[in-house]
């Protein structure tokens, strides 16, 4: 995860290895639940019908075979800086790696931006009614005061967190069972699809939203160096924590389109609420959207300090205007970074709705995967002094195949909203470059992914 700075540390003060296999598990765990599950079952449905874990299936395979292209450049190149250092160390082409951890960065803030649209749908809305643009841009500036105060992440809040999102995800299947075993709901509306669409597109463009939901697990790399023993225990980790969350989705989206009818589902911004409410077990709708609003609000701020974290990383580095790198004397911040990534989230979360928002992210981060899947292949030329975790040679050409397959069932216009954000990081580094006179010294291992 993101620090208050980029780390430089030198060789004799490695950081601390206490990381065990089950905290790393769930913390992977706890990056991939959250925002995507708790308000985008609906708009899949839209997507797919009543089948909305087909879709959720095919996102999480595509997820787990990107995991191997993860799990061994992880264990071969175990430092925290994710898909910029593996890129940079592939191709030495600076801008590219630049575009790359841009585009990460970007994916942060259209993910905090859909978070904040759901925080102010109707989960809020069990506890007061107000303009959800309002809500979502209020909440975007909390997170930035709280982010600009100094935040000082741990695998221990991570756990409390993660245990909180688990429990009200457990509860959606719980009612689940309780329905089937009542002989309530309708089972057979789980099997149902979109009659306007082809089965294989229906579930694709529903995969193509869904993926959404599966990100998160890339973020693990960065905490590679404080894991024990990373090339033993790191792979087993990452696809453990990916089938656990994978199971507990299609489990959700089971229910949901069996308690809830589909169109319910697609026409509310809080859908497991709506299971809540006709589940049959009687509970507080207040305590289940209390449950979902941790859940949205963690996962907003885990990545506006990521974005922000890249922004003054890139700053620091000379390959956008420096002031990017400016820290605030008193807070030790990066304050002009906080200040950036937040207007760019509000004048999201102003003009775009949740979907969008979702889909973005997804379009962002499945270009990148798919430029891992392949910087995996390429750096097989280059051998390290340690064993590390070896994919099947095959499985990261069948993901980047398949990344790139369901980045083109996106539509035109969140293909155009992501280039224009990429737009915004060319600009940026062209500024740089007529400022300064040069696009600076770029060193991957400092860029936070």
């Amino acid at each position: 995860m993101a620090t208050d700075a980029p780390a430089k540390r030198s060789e004799d003060q490695p950081l601390k290895r206490v990381i065990t296999r089950p905290l790393l598990t769930l913390f992977i765990l706890g990056d991939i639940l959250g925002t995507g599950i708790y308000a985008l079952v609906g708009e899949v449905g839209g997507e797919v019908g009543g089948a909305i874990w087909t879709s959720f299936l095919v996102a999480i395979v595509i997820a787990l075979l990107t995991a191997f292209a993860y799990a061994e450049l992880v264990t071969k190149y175990p430092h925290a800086a994710g898909a910029a250092r593996y890129v940079h160390t592939a191709f030495r082409q600076s801008f590219f790696t630049f575009m790359i951890a841009f585009a990460v960065m970007a994916s942060g803030i259209t993910s905090a931006s859909a978070a904040a649209r759901v925080f102010g749908g109707d989960y809020l809305a069990e506890f007061v009614k107000l303009p959800v643009v309002a809500v979502a841009i209020a909440f975007v500036i909390v997170l930035a005061l709280i982010n600009f105060r100094g935040i000082s992440e741990s695998i221990k809040v991570n756990l409390v967190f993660t245990l909180i999102e688990v429990s009200g995800l457990l509860f959606i299947i719980l009612i689940g069972v309780v329905t089937l075993l009542g002989g309530d709901g309708d089972p057979g509306r789980a099997f149902e699809f979109n009659s306007e669409t082809a089965v294989p597109l229906a579930i694709a463009n529903g995969a193509a939203l869904a993926f959404f939901a599966m990100v998160g697990f890339e973020d693990s790399v960065n905490v590679a160096e404080e894991t024990k023993e990373p090339s033993r225990i790191f792979p087993r980790a990452l696809f453990t924590g990916l089938i656990i969350a994978g199971i507990i989705y299609v489990l959700v989206a089971i229910t949901a389109s069996m308690v809830v009818p589909t169109q319910r589902l697609v026409d509310s911004s809080g859908p497991l609420l709506e299971v809540v409410k006709l589940g049959p077990i009687d509970v507080s709708t207040k305590v289940f959207s209390v449950v979902a609003l941790i859940a949205v609000s963690n996962s907003a701020l885990i990545n506006l300090i990521m974005a922000s974290r890249l922004a003054y990383g890139m700053g620091n580095q000379g390959i956008i205007p420096s002031v990017f790198s400016r820290v605030h004397r008193t807070r030790q911040t990066p304050w002009v970074s906080i200040i950036f990534t937040t207007l760019i989230a509000i004048a999201l979360v102003s003009t775009t709705d949740v979907e969008a928002l979702g889909a973005t992210t997804a379009a962002l981060l499945l270009a990148v995967f798919a430029v891992v899947n392949i910087t995996v292949l390429f750096l097989r030329k280059n051998p390290v002094d340690h064993e590390h975790y070896v994919a099947p040679s095959a499985i990261p050409i069948v993901a980047a195949i398949a990344c790139a397959l369901l980045l083109t069932r996106q539509e035109g216009e969140v293909l155009l909203r992501g280039l224009i954000l990429l737009g915004i990081g060319v600009g940026l580094y062209v500024l740089n470059w007529l400022i300064a006179g040069r696009t600076g010294d770029l060193k991957a291992e400092e860029l936070k992914g």
